[in-house]
């Protein structure tokens, strides 16, 4: 069978999207590849259709270095009611449990966040994309079954609290991937003995594009730009590929150099990092993508355009 080939313009760059609340990440993405005509897709972590905030959509060669962004660290803003337990964790559940908050202080709260600082482990809740023996577990919840999970490592690096008014809190949270607030916020309540659940959940920053730092941008606006085939200005909207991995030492190449390291072949380069990924540019500063130090302290191709 021959390759498949994609119909769209071969427009590359990721487009920091505002998602709006009650869309599904995949929708947003859909709506994004139409409205840019682009010929290839991807986002870069699941945002449920509660949650708003940045979902960055990578077009073109962009999606080849999607895993740097799903392995990037995420910021949230999110609002917690505590008293109450619901089915899902969120707003959208029913609740299954009430209790008292007469006892919470804002000092109490204040230490039970602090003991949540650092690595610690996570049970993956079931309403999640989380697969069991090839199904997601959303799937198997809204099939009213529940299956063993196993708790995954995660690492909180810092909780604040922004708003204390009971019944509700409202937290900002810097967290490794593979965190999920839902089940840190019910983790939370749990602790203090009263329940808890997300009223609320906006998405802030993924690795170096964080609130208000970078602009996000929202559907009407992309919406617009593409009823009035302005595609100028919709692709003036997208950031370059490697603005996603600003935390990487650049390296600029000779000419020789660049051409044995698209042959896949390890090169020394002088002056390079003794370890971990570096962006690598030709000679006319052209991105040509990351490479990673070996021990023997050559470059060795990882992702390449």
């Amino acid at each position: 069978m021959g390759r498949r080939r994609h119909s769209g313009r071969p427009i590359t760059g990721i487009l920091l999207l505002d998602k709006p609340l009650g869309l599904s990440s995949n929708d947003a993405l859909q709506r994004v590849k139409r409205y840019y005509r682009a010929a290839k897709a991807g986002h870069t972590g699941s945002l449920d259709p509660l949650a708003t905030g940045l979902l960055p959509c990578c077009l073109g060669d962009s999606t080849k270095f999607s895993a740097f962004l799903l392995d990037a660290d995420k910021r949230y803003r999110v609002r917690v009611k505590l008293g109450e337990i619901t089915t899902t964790g969120d707003a959208e559940g029913e609740v299954i449990a009430q209790a008292s908050v007469d006892h919470v202080t804002e000092a109490r709260l204040r230490e039970v966040l602090a003991g949540f600082l650092g690595s610690i482990t996570q049970l993956p809740p079931m309403f999640s994309a989380v697969k069991h023996q090839g199904q997601r577990l959303y799937e198997l919840a809204r099939q009213g079954l529940e299956v063993e999970r196993q708790p995954r490592p995660i690492e909180i690096h810092t909780l604040d609290l922004l708003a204390f008014a009971l019944p509700e809190i409202e937290l900002d949270v810097h967290c490794s991937k593979g965190t999920y607030v839902r089940t840190l916020a019910e983790d939370i309540g749990r602790e203090l003995g009263c329940g808890a659940y997300v009223t609320a959940l906006r998405r802030t920053g993924v690795g170096p594009y964080t609130e208000p730092d970078v602009t996000f941008v929202t559907g009407e606006q992309i919406a617009a730009l593409a009823e009035a085939e302005e595609f100028a200005a919709l692709d003036a909207l997208l950031l370059p590929l490697d603005s996603a991995l600003g935390h990487c030492p650049a390296l600029k190449l000779s000419a020789d150099t660049a051409f044995y390291l698209g042959q896949g072949q390890a090169v020394l380069v002088p002056q390079a990092p003794t370890a971990g990924l570096v962006r690598l540019y030709d000679p006319s500063a052209h991105f040509l993508g990351v490479g990673e130090i070996r021990d023997d302290g050559k470059v060795q191709p990882k992702r390449l355009i």
